[in-house]
């Protein structure tokens, strides 16, 4: 949802703020840009830990800051703010994508996840400009939509955390134990 509300408003938002359309076009150019890194860095830090929460709260912290100072900030620092929201942005898009592998028991039980996760998350992500543009339309400005979005960072912890746990979902059940016929000697059959 993230992703879709800075692609659908943040030259918007900048561009209200007083930059001219190819700065704020270039700002959601270097937002983009630093996601990949943010994503690239993930399946590094991913791997080397055992728990990946923290990369959880990397990704809130990060996307609410850079969300904060795109909007609150002086505009002569947005660049540096977009720098930071790109990253939160990368590290959470591939942090929640590798959680799909990383907790599922096995091949089935991740196509499972991903069918659930990514059917269930991008009809709630497409959801989100729409909700942001409502709400600015109603208020005329941008303070009630970004609390909105700052929320909704925050709210990224709720899943997050727990999926960040070592654990894994969809184990099988044990299976039965093996029944062998001893026949009447007490001999395994050949």
């Amino acid at each position: 949802m993230l992703a879709y509300v800075v692609i659908g408003w943040l030259p918007t938002l900048c561009q209200d703020r007083g930059m001219d359309e190819a700065a704020a076009g270039s700002v959601l150019a270097l937002v983009a840009a630093v996601q990949a890194v943010g994503s690239l860095a993930v399946p590094v830090l991913a791997r080397r830990t055992r728990d990946q929460r923290p990369l959880v709260v990397a990704t809130v912290a990060l996307t609410a800051l850079g969300f904060f100072g795109v909007t609150w900030a002086p505009i002569a620092s947005v660049w540096g703010w977009a720098v930071v929201l790109g990253l939160g942005q990368g590290l959470g898009f591939a942090t929640a994508l590798s959680f799909i592998g990383l907790r599922a028991h096995d091949a089935h039980v991740a196509v499972q996840l991903s069918g659930m996760a990514q059917g269930v998350g991008y009809v709630i992500a497409a959801l989100g400009p729409l909700a942001l543009g409502a709400l600015h339309d109603a208020t005329g400005g941008w303070t009630v939509p970004m609390l909105g979005v700052l929320a909704v960072c925050a709210a990224l912890a709720v899943p997050g955390l727990p999926a960040g746990r070592l654990r894994t979902v969809g184990a099988p059940a044990s299976p039965a134990p093996e029944v062998v016929n001893t026949g009447a000697s007490g001999h395994t059959p050949n």
